[in-house]
């Protein structure tokens, strides 16, 4: 598990083809590694790698086919600026939500502008994502936990403060990139519920519509 409060942009260093899928290489910058050790998880940019090898200035980890197919680590090249956390631990301050670093799709930012000292961003999620993202919700966006203060069907707004944009690697996007999206547990958590018995039958995707809630006493 994560906070989404980012703790060090990192950098790639390599990626390496490996049996099928790929080895990856990341430089970890100001990152303490000192409590590392070998299968420790670590997010790069929102997803939760594991450590296999550990040189001493950064880690390696493999990336699963699946893992490639759903996010946007094949965008990343030799060179590439990621956000970097390191898996909570009891004592850690909670200053974000709670992430997993599982990515369930990949959005893309649409549109920058400048708003005072801060920055906006709007950011196109997958369709089948925007049910889960709520105005003042919480969101994960390249592994940073952030506030949605407008939604508009599948897009969604961000205002990022100068602190944000200099902690992490939101500074260098613009329109067309594409980014990892998580989004809150609890949502997801809620639809599982909401389905009650249904939730042992087998289906081809989520049950969860207007009509369900309303027969269900959800909706007036």
């Amino acid at each position: 598990m994560f906070t989404g409060i980012i703790e060090s942009i990192g950098s790639i260093r390599a990626l390496t083809p490996k049996g099928g899928d790929v080895r990856v290489h990341v430089d970890t910058g100001k990152l303490d590694l000192s409590d590392v050790k070998l299968g420790d998880s670590i997010a790069v940019n929102g997803v939760c790698l594991t450590a296999v090898e550990l040189p001493g200035n950064g880690f390696a980890a493999d990336v699963s086919r699946e893992t490639l197919d759903c996010t946007a680590m094949n965008d990343l090249k030799s060179g590439s600026p990621v956000n970097l956390e390191k898996a909570l631990t009891p004592t850690t301050r909670l200053g974000g939500h709670l992430v997993s670093g599982h990515v369930d799709g990949v959005g893309e930012v649409v549109s920058r502008s400048d708003n005072a000292r801060a920055v906006e961003f709007c950011i196109r999620a997958p369709k089948e994502l925007a049910k889960y993202i709520a105005h003042k919700g919480s969101i994960t966006v390249d592994g940073t936990s952030l506030t949605v203060n407008a939604v508009d069907g599948a897009e969604f707004m961000l205002t990022i403060i100068p602190h944000t944009l200099s902690e992490t690697i939101m500074a260098s996007y613009k329109p067309g990139r594409r980014v990892n999206l998580e989004v809150d547990l609890l949502a997801r958590y809620l639809e599982r519920l909401l389905l009650g018995d249904k939730a042992a039958e087998k289906t081809a995707g989520s049950t969860i519509t207007e009509s369900f809630l309303a027969q269900n006493g959800y909706l007036k």
